[in-house]
């Protein structure tokens, strides 16, 4: 069971020996790196190579990690042992599976994706520390141990929005995704966009990395949304020559595709300002 990357997913070298050695070691795979660097699809894409089912649990900053084991509803059962209904008589009715639980209840061995982890509390990755280590929780209203009947393949997700805990970070395999450099890049943009043209691609992309060492820009533009800035280009029929800047216009053709924030648009078109004031 190897996972070299999809037809839809371009994995690099480093990224396939992270995910095929967390596959053996039997830990978790966290994958970290700046938002739009395919942390998410991923998951989707080891998956789809391996023919396993993916089960999906999106952390919220409101989310705890009970919510992934399971949830007893009191007050339902409350409302109904007053109603006279005879399901109150057992527990289980009362109780809802959460993601792991899905996962561990498998007959066949699924991915597991907990994404964005450093969107809640600090405590929860403390919370899912023995269950994710020996594959097991105890359901403490029914008095059940529930098992991994075939153990997931786990791929955690970061933002870096927050620190994780040294104890949770020994037990997983770590990768970090780096930005692709321009080689990799139009690997990339073939697979979504198919015989672009080079000169078109090769102007953008140029354009594109120039914007992204703007000093003092806010948000950088991702892969994600070179892509969109991409596909815009082809459906407006824009030339190299229409991609052209000078002082006077700072501002990429349809920068609302990369530039995400006013303070960034603002710094772009202080920057023409600028050139506009040395040019006289």
């Amino acid at each position: 069971m190897k996972f070299q990357g999809t037809k839809e997913y371009v994995a690099t070298e480093d990224l396939t020996v992270a995910v095929n050695a967390a596959v053996t070691l039997e830990r978790p795979l966290l994958v970290k790196g700046e938002p739009g660097t395919g942390k998410t699809e991923l998951a989707r894409q080891v998956a789809e190579a391996l023919g396993l089912k993916m089960i999906e649990w999106n952390v919220k900053s409101t989310t705890r990690a009970q919510q992934g084991l399971y949830e007893y509803d009191a007050v339902s059962r409350l409302r109904d042992s007053q109603l006279g209904d005879e399901r109150v008589y057992d527990v289980k009715n009362y109780i809802k599976q959460g993601k792991l639980w899905e996962a561990f209840d498998s007959d066949e061995k699924v991915v597991l994706l907990i994404d964005e982890i450093d969107k809640a509390d600090i405590e929860f990755p403390n919370d899912l520390l023995q269950e994710l280590d020996k594959m097991e929780f105890f359901v403490y209203e029914t008095g059940e141990t529930i098992r991994a009947r075939q153990r997931p393949i786990v791929i955690i997700t970061s933002n870096n929005e927050k620190e994780l805990p040294d104890a949770f970070l020994r037990r997983c395999f770590f990768h970090y995704i780096r930005f692709p450099d321009e080689a990799t890049m139009r690997k990339i943009v073939e697979v979504h966009h198919p015989g672009i043209k080079e000169s078109l691609l090769t102007s953008a992309l140029t354009q594109f990395y120039e914007i992204r060492e703007v000093p003092g820009l806010k948000k950088k533009p991702s892969t994600s949304e070179v892509l969109d800035w991409l596909k815009l280009l082809l459906a407006e029929d824009l030339s190299p020559e229409d991609l052209k800047r000078d002082g006077a216009n700072a501002l990429p053709k349809l920068h609302g595709a990369l530039l995400k924030n006013e303070q960034d648009v603002h710094l772009f078109e202080r920057l023409a300002f600028m050139a506009r004031g040395q040019n006289r």
